[in-house]
Order: C-alpha cells, then structure tokens, then sequence
C-alpha cells in the first residue's frame, strides 16, 4: 500500500537526507587508493551516530552487516564493506545509504572515481547521473511511475549503455523500502498514479555492458554478468504540489580525488 506523507513527515525525512548530503561530501574526501571499504562504512557509522538519534538503516536490515553497501566497478549494488577490499586508483565505488531520524528513512547513493577514472568510465558516471536528473523531473503529482522509467531509458538510449532492470527504485517512509516499486524502465502513462505527498527513492542503476546481473557466494552482492562497470545514482524525493523537492540534496557533478 502506498502511503502519503504530510509536509511535516517530509521534514523528518529531509533531516535525516541532509545526513546523507553531508556524509558524502566528507566520503568524497576520504575515498582514495589503499583505502579499505571497512574504513569508510566505520567513519559513515560514526558520522550518521553523532547526529542524536541518527541510525544507519542498513545495519542489520535483512541481516546486512555494514552501514554502508560498498559496490566496487562491477559490482552493481550490495557489496560488503570489508577491511580486505582496498581501493585501487581508476576504480569507482557506488556507496549506498540510509539513515533512520524520527522514526523515518532516507536513501542516497553516489558513484565516486578513485584518484583519475578514464574517460569512457567517466561517461559513464554522468549518463546515470544525468539519467537520475531526468527521471526527478517527471516525480510530479499527475504523472505515473512508468513516466520516471521512460525518462531513464529516453537518457540511456543511444548512449551504448544498459539499464539494469532487475533493480528497482521504490517508496521511502518509516520503512526504507515501501511501496510503489520505481523501475527505471517503463512506458509513459503506466503504473502507479504519482500524488503529492508519495515519498520515493529513484535510482537508476546503468552498466556499460550487459544488462543481466548475478549474486555473488555471499549471498549480497549483486555483479554485472559480463564483469562491466557499472554506476549507481539515488535520491529520495518527495512528490509536493510545487514540483519534486529533493530529500537529499548533494551535489552529482563527477570529481576525480
């Protein structure tokens, strides 16, 4: 069932986006060559935690052991933090988080370079940012969900690029994962009515090669069948009268560190 949020629920929920905001921007600065995926989900817990009452929603969710998925060049999502998984120069990771303020969730995720990426990796970070940015602006009241899948694919398309279509976006509230499921592909005027107050978390996931994934022996993380490079970019959004209003405002122009 879908649920609508009240402009002060919307609140709570930007406060705990905010964390997230500010936990990327301090990531942005730590991610680097030699550095453990173990490093960066202990600072981002500590960093959630030191805002009172501020949890990481991941921790333990469905027996997830980080506070952060680390997802390292082919891995699309879920990976591991681990202290044996160090960062090389060239890679990219996509870190994906969520925190719990108030009794209500955010989700954000972000594909950082490590040091210098190469150019066709660098395209490809900034289609599914460019890709995310298309879909936010048809979560209006009126449109459907199959709207923001046909926004992903009209910005993929001719790009040489696949959607993974096995992973899904989806509502946001005092659970992390609510309904609707957002598909990042879809044709316009399908699926669920978007009304004001849904909540929704948007993210598309897009991979140079092949469109199919795999899970990996331990159970979580999810690689590109092919072993491409793949991308992840995410924000919640909430539906309001005025257009769509991001929940957690951080900036997805690329960097290299």
């Amino acid at each position: 069932m879908i649920e609508l949020k009240t402009p002060d629920e919307i609140e709570v929920i930007a406060r705990g986006g905010s964390i997230i905001a500010q936990l990327f921007r301090e990531l942005s600065h730590r991610i680097a060559p030699g550095v453990s995926t173990l490093q960066l989900d202990s600072f981002a817990e500590a960093f959630i935690r030191s805002t009172e009452g501020a949890v990481p929603v991941f921790k333990g969710l469905y027996g997830f052991p980080g506070s952060l998925c680390t997802s390292i060049n082919e891995e699309v999502v879920h990976g591991i933090p681990s202290k044996d998984r160090t960062l090389e120069e060239g890679d990219i990771i996509s870190i994906d988080v969520g925190v719990r303020l108030g009794g209500w969730c955010s989700d954000s995720a972000r594909t950082f370079p490590v040091g210098e990426i190469d150019a066709e990796t660098e395209r490809l970070l900034n289609v599914t940012k460019d890709a995310l940015e298309a879909a936010i602006e048809l979560a209006v009241p009126g449109s459907h969900v199959g709207d923001i899948g046909h926004a992903v694919e009209e910005t993929v398309a001719g790009t040489g690029f696949s959607i993974v279509r096995d992973l899904v976006g989806h509502g946001v509230g005092r659970k992390v994962h609510e309904d609707p499921q957002v598909p990042n592909y879809g044709r316009p005027g399908t699926g669920a009515l978007l009304k004001e107050g849904m909540v929704l978390a948007i993210e598309p996931m897009i991979a140079v090669g092949t469109h199919q994934i795999r899970t990996l022996a331990d159970r979580w993380t999810m690689v590109t069948a092919d072993g491409s490079a793949s991308a992840h970019f995410e924000h919640t959004v909430a539906l309001t009268e005025g257009g769509p209003r991001i929940l957690t405002l951080e900036s997805l122009r690329v960097e290299s560190h």
